[in-house]
């Protein structure tokens, strides 16, 4: 007979199979929504820019910092071999260019160009849906936004 201390105690914390409260739910479905609106904004911008909507992301990516084909696959949470079409496509454009990896010069990297900079500027500028609601929040209001995004994301 096992005694009430040998036996698997419940996991401490909230419980994987309790349900989420009304307020939970209507966040959820909140960021749903800005999420959609922010990839239909994201395709029409990069739709005037003649990119598809990977393409875009990939620039916009490689705005930031020269990266690795693997390294973009798991950001764009795609193949490896769809980035190589991808910036293969970009690179005809003369947005991207192929350049060894400095650290290691088995491995490419993937860079924007200097027009490739100036497209993925021009695209982060014409991202419309955002840019109204969030000028009617005052600045305490943008940073307590931005530091709960954060802390949701766990940055």
């Amino acid at each position: 007979m096992s005694t009430p201390s040998s036996t698997p105690s419940a996991p401490s914390g909230p419980s994987r199979t309790r349900r989420p409260d009304a307020l939970t739910l209507e966040v959820v479905e909140l960021i749903g929504d800005v999420v959609a609106r922010f990839y239909a904004d994201y395709e029409k911008a990069a739709g005037e820019h003649t990119l598809t909507g990977p393409q875009a992301r990939l620039l916009s990516l490689l705005s930031l910092e020269p990266l690795p084909m693997r390294k973009l696959a798991q950001k764009l949470k795609c193949e490896p071999s769809n980035v190589t079409g991808i910036v293969d496509r970009l690179e005809s454009r003369g947005l991207v260019e192929r350049r060894p990896d400095p650290a290691d010069r088995r491995v490419k990297l993937a860079a924007a160009t200097d027009e490739g900079l100036r497209m993925a500027r021009d695209l982060r500028e014409g991202l419309r849906f955002a840019r109204e609601p969030l000028a009617g929040l005052s600045e305490d209001e943008r940073r307590s936004l931005r530091d709960l995004l954060r802390r949701m994301l766990g940055d």
